[in-house]
């Protein structure tokens, strides 16, 4: 008697839906307690709390909290960068430009999808402190910090385009120098306590001044003529 051979079967589809689901959970807990007691607190008893699962779903998704961690960092990374190019084609769309719009606020509002909330911000600054004690995952760290960078220069000189503008700085450096505004302002907002109405006004305050300061206006050009 011949018994043939059948070919191999692929796991349930629930199964890989609810395997997906446990790591995500694991994650966007890990995200709250790494930014509320910070990687070294942070154990993998309290993740797992956090998220209602036991050790055991934890070690089934993650080696270690390090490899989650720089799971969440990448996460976080392509959550931002995936924002600038949404917010890039949004702002490009001929019936979602506001051409009454000041300069200023084109280019504050199109940077308004880093992040700047408390959590967002607790979390990214572990992420930043992290790279700076661990060469490998510093080099990960880069790549993103990289890549989130060139988006908002594509940002940048797609709204000096739209606007018809130009810089005193190339948009690289333009996007540096805002980009690094925008972090202060969130960490201060941070450390002050401000509410999100608050914080944003900080935030809008300081960008105005700075993308005042970079933009090049038409009579000042003229007079260094």
């Amino acid at each position: 008697m011949v018994v043939s051979e059948r070919p191999p079967v692929d796991p349930p589809q629930p199964a890989t839906r609810s395997r997906a689901a446990t790591r995500a959970r694991l994650l966007a807990a890990a995200s709250e307690v790494f930014a509320e007691v910070g990687l070294g607190e942070a154990s993998v008893e309290r993740i797992c709390d956090r998220a209602g699962f036991t050790r055991g779903a934890f070690y089934s998704n993650f080696a270690s909290k390090d490899e989650m961690f720089l799971e969440l960092a990448g996460e976080v990374a392509r959550e931002r960068v995936a924002g600038v190019r949404v917010r890039v084609a949004d702002l490009t769309a001929a019936d979602r430009f506001d051409p009454q719009a000041t300069d200023a606020s084109v280019i504050i509002r199109a940077l308004d999808v880093v992040g700047d909330d408390r959590h967002s911000t607790l979390l990214m600054h572990e992420i930043s402190i992290k790279a700076m004690r661990d060469a490998e995952f510093a080099v990960a760290y880069r790549a993103q910090e990289e890549e989130i960078l060139a988006e908002v220069v594509q940002l940048m000189d797609d709204i000096v385009e739209m606007k018809g503008l130009a810089l005193r700085a190339d948009s690289r450096a333009a996007a540096v120098i805002i980009l690094a505004v925008w972090t202060d302002a969130a960490t201060r907002a941070a450390v002050s306590g401000l509410d999100a109405a608050a914080a944003t006004e900080m935030r809008t305050r300081r960008l105005s001044g700075v993308v005042e300061l970079l933009l090049e206006r038409p009579n000042a050009a003229q007079s260094r003529a």
